[in-house]
């Protein structure tokens, strides 16, 4: 692909290709009567038990609003709970309940299954490389944005 074709094309391919996942993961996880966004949430409670409902919210880069709400209903299901923090009584932090360990399970084969749709004709060694490539892009935008943050903060201070 030359250079000027990826410029054209890079940012919508990998927008669109981020909308084409987050469509499938969505029809694909109401077969467990759940959203993608409540298995994301599931997902990363279960990696980071006992984190502040305030930290996840930021992590996800979501309205605290939204993320409230999404925990209601997980609540509400039986799959998480709040507990006080015992320092702070303001913080609600997030834990598994046992409830939710069976559907997590599903889930892990659903984000397989839909792992190998996704990586269909594609050889094991060129999904590497591309997860690898896809690492390196990420980490390139988070340098950026962070040194633009960091310009900001200069010019404001200094």
């Amino acid at each position: 692909m030359a250079r000027s074709s990826v410029d054209m094309n890079f940012l919508f391919t990998l927008g669109e290709l981020a909308r084409l996942v987050r469509a499938h993961a969505d029809r694909q996880s109401a077969r467990y009567g759940i959203t993608r966004a409540q298995w994301a949430v599931l997902a990363k409670v279960e990696r980071f038990e006992g984190m502040k409902q305030s930290e996840l919210a930021e992590q996800m880069e979501m309205q605290p609003i939204t993320l409230t709400r999404l925990v209601d209903r997980l609540c509400d299901n039986g799959w998480i709970e709040r507990r006080g923090d015992e320092t702070d009584r303001r913080v609600n932090r997030l834990y598994l309940r046992k409830a939710a360990r069976p559907l997590l399970a599903k889930l892990s084969g659903l984000r397989s299954e839909i792992t190998e749709t996704a990586l269909e004709g594609i050889s094991p060694a060129d999904a590497n490389r591309l997860l690898t490539q896809l690492e390196a892009i990420k980490e390139n935008l988070r340098n950026a944005i962070q040194d633009q943050e960091d310009a900001r903060k200069e010019q404001r201070y200094g």
